[in-house]
């Protein structure tokens, strides 16, 4: 009996299942932030001076050390590349699930598992290795500050300039676009400080110059103006696009 006179009606029993699990025990999913080491790949004298720094996001299933060797024709002692690699790797093209010394090693920046989680933790490091990398170089000397992604590194790149704290002054996307969720009416003030570029390739099944146009059409939508490049090439980056956008 209660202190009212009601009596209390009975709680639910859970149902013990075979293995010992209760069956209607309540599961909730829960955040903890943590700290953890993350890798990255440079190109250049870390002495300089250098008139640019290219902050350069690889694509899935790519690692930052292999990544930046695309850049080596740009490493003439005037830029600092710096290739950030994703927090999540995993071991790639092996079915079977027998993981060796052999097996090949891929990065990705995120899935759509806990997505905005995912987001938030690359945002804030790529915000922190900007910070890092500016604090150890000559900043007079540096004319300019580029963030370049490519493929999945592409999305990645541009949310980093669409939320994250961290001064660019250029934003190059290759092989994909500024990701269909990224709120550009929100990021529109942001993104018109940048001088922004779309490259894609003609022979690109999955991105071409087709997408690019959309993309420019979006962009242009919000106010934010963005030059296309196109090459005659595939899902990949070319050394003379590179070159030309190296210019400026």
């Amino acid at each position: 009996m209660s202190a009212h006179g009601a009596t209390p009606a009975p709680r639910p029993t859970a149902e013990r299942r075979r293995d010992g699990s209760v069956e209607d025990a309540p599961i909730a999913e829960h955040h903890l932030t943590v700290s953890r080491t993350a890798r990255y790949a440079t190109l250049g004298d870390p002495d300089g001076p250098f008139d640019q720094i290219w902050f350069v996001c690889h694509g899935y299933r790519q690692l930052a050390a292999r990544f930046i060797r695309r850049f080596l024709p740009l490493a003439d002692g005037t830029r600092l590349i710096v290739a950030p690699e994703a927090l999540n790797r995993f071991y790639v093209g092996d079915p079977d699930g027998v993981h060796g010394p052999g097996t090949r090693v891929g990065g990705t920046w995120m899935t759509r598992e806990d997505r905005q989680a995912e987001i938030d933790d690359y945002v804030r490091y790529l915000d922190a290795l900007h910070a890092h990398i500016l604090a150890q170089v000559d900043l007079n000397a540096v004319r300019e500050i580029v963030a370049l992604g490519f493929s999945q590194g592409a999305a990645t790149a541009a949310r980093w300039a669409a939320l994250g704290q961290a001064h660019l002054d250029r934003l190059i996307l290759w092989g994909a676009g500024p990701p269909p969720d990224l709120d550009l009416e929100s990021a529109a003030e942001r993104l018109r400080g940048l001088r922004l570029t779309r490259v894609a390739g003609a022979a690109d099944a999955g991105d071409g110059p087709a997408a690019a146009a959309r993309d420019a059409e979006r962009l242009r939508e919000h106010g934010i103006p963005l030059r296309v490049i196109t090459f005659p090439g595939g899902h990949r980056l070319d050394v003379g696009v590179l070159a030309e956008l190296a210019k400026g």
